[in-house]
């Protein structure tokens, strides 16, 4: 219901949505499952209209179990921010966003802790940049970056993966700075970070 809420706001299919909700909600008196709860929460917030979203995210926030579930928590965050951000309460939304993007980053929730990182940046707080590490990495460089590590050369790698050595040696030029690495040597260490 989160996702449908969230794809019915940036589509203006909120009407159609509530219809769902309002089918829904009797059902959360029926069940004790944390993520029905949350979800409803969720979808509450992003059908009400926007006089009444901020007492709902207050609600949502202090729903029992949220603390379990931190990509859920995170997302509630980042529409707080976005929503103070919007009603032109900047300072106040740098909290929340922050809180979110601090959530998100480790989840590896890309996407979304880039849509926290980019409404930081838009309240004037220049937010980090995605933090060097093994996660930034594309399935083909972290291929490429634990063959390295083992101490195979560029042609070696081309081999094992059936491409050129220099398509290796471009893939390595992208991977150092991911990885926060100067040479070969480091990629074991900066691997297992």
């Amino acid at each position: 219901m989160m996702e449908l809420a969230d794809a019915a706001r940036a589509a203006g299919r909120i009407p159609e949505a509530r219809t769902i909700l309002d089918r829904l909600e009797p059902l959360a008196a029926h069940t004790t499952a944390a993520a029905f709860h949350i979800s409803l929460h969720h979808a509450r917030v992003h059908l009400a209209p926007d006089d009444q979203i901020e007492p709902l995210l207050a609600a949502a926030l202090a729903a029992p179990g949220l603390a379990d579930w931190p990509y859920h928590r995170a997302r509630l965050h980042l529409t707080y921010g976005r929503h103070l951000r919007r009603t032109r309460r900047a300072g106040e939304s740098r909290r929340h966003l922050r809180l979110a993007l601090d959530l998100l980053q480790p989840l590896g929730a890309a996407y979304w802790a880039d849509q926290a990182r980019g409404e930081l940046r838009a309240t004037g707080d220049p937010s980090p940049e995605t933090a060097p590490g093994p996660a930034t990495l594309t399935p083909q460089e972290a291929r490429i970056a634990r063959l390295a590590a083992q101490g195979l050369t560029n042609r070696d790698i081309g081999r094992h993966l059936h491409m050129s050595h220099r398509t290796v040696g471009a893939h390595l030029y992208k991977i150092f700075p991911k990885l926060g690495v100067t040479s070969r040597n480091q990629l074991p260490r900066a691997l297992d970070a």
